[in-house]
């Protein structure tokens, strides 16, 4: 009995398998296989260009990360980046989704604007913004109309990452906001009715009701924005023009790996430790911020 059922596991396994065979190539040529090659890359000096060359150099490229003031600038100034937009697009998404599920007049049609941003390509935004962020652009215009100081965003290192980042959070907030929205259609319109039966107002319901419902969801939410933050890489190389300018006040670290990786003939090695490094990065924060919301217990 034992031996038959065996044998049918067995079958019913291999069959499983070789289902599967076409994703699991997939995964190995397409996924696995890449990473595993840039682990590789990342402990030798490699030159790809030319004359294909490896040199061992074991810890040295992760050594040199941390002696590496370009990559010190672009970590401080993704890390930066990751705190203010994520917070901003998360709060950003659930009040526009909670304004929208109000049932206020006109919901299809503000559903349909505010998620435009969406939508489009994010290097068409990119220079559709860097035309209204120059000096003779709509925002300096507007600035100018009601009195106040215009600026050079574009080429100003102070506001630079800045005008990234309002461009970014415009441009991403659409995207949870329509993940809230469908969130607040399964919380169960019973519950406001008794918080009103006890005089709720609509702040109260707000805070004591729609807010914990959605903790699974910011959860996630956070998560995605972490991950997507820093990756930062086209916005950042389209408004610098690839070099990370002005004087590296909009380097990230995606940019930097970029440069070290196809601007130079040597440094492939070095940029996929530095490649390394950020997935690390990113695995902690991602880890931190499952902890901080016990995101284990909301289910």
């Amino acid at each position: 009995m034992n031996r038959k059922y065996s044998k049918r596991s067995l079958k019913e396994a291999g069959q499983g398998y070789f289902f599967m065979s076409p994703t699991i190539f997939v995964l190995l040529i397409f996924i696995l296989g890449p990473i595993f090659y840039a682990i590789f890359l990342s402990f030798n000096n490699v030159r790809l260009l030319g004359e294909t060359s490896f040199d061992f150099v074991g810890l040295a490229n992760y050594e040199r990360v941390f002696d590496d003031r370009r990559a010190g600038i672009a970590l401080w100034n993704t890390f930066k980046y990751v705190m203010i937009v994520v917070p901003s697009q998360t709060i950003l998404a659930i009040v526009l989704a909670a304004t929208l599920n109000a049932g206020m007049k006109g919901e299809k049609f503000f559903r349909i604007i505010y998620f435009l941003p969406t939508l489009t390509s994010s290097a068409v935004l990119t220079l559709i913004f860097m035309w209204m962020y120059n000096r003779e652009g709509l925002v300096n215009f507007g600035l100018e109309k009601i009195g106040l100081p215009t600026y050079d965003f574009i080429g100003d290192p102070n506001v630079a990452l800045t005008a990234i980042m309002v461009m970014n959070i415009w441009a991403t907030a659409p995207f949870f906001m329509v993940i809230y929205l469908a969130a607040l259609q399964d919380i169960p319109d019973s519950l406001y009715e008794a918080a009103e039966l006890d005089g709720a107002g609509p702040i109260r319901k707000f805070w004591s009701i729609t807010v914990p419902h959605l903790k699974p969801i910011t959860s996630f939410v956070i998560i995605m924005g972490v991950i997507g933050t820093f990756q930062l890489f086209d916005q950042s190389y389209i408004f610098s023009g690839g070099s990370g300018g002005p004087d590296n006040s909009t380097l990230t670290v995606v940019l930097l790996i970029y440069q070290y990786a196809f601007k130079s003939m040597d440094t492939m090695g070095y940029a996929a430790a530095i490649a390394f490094v950020l997935a690390i990065v990113i695995l902690v924060s991602t880890l931190i911020q499952r902890k901080l919301s016990n995101e284990e217990n909301l289910y």
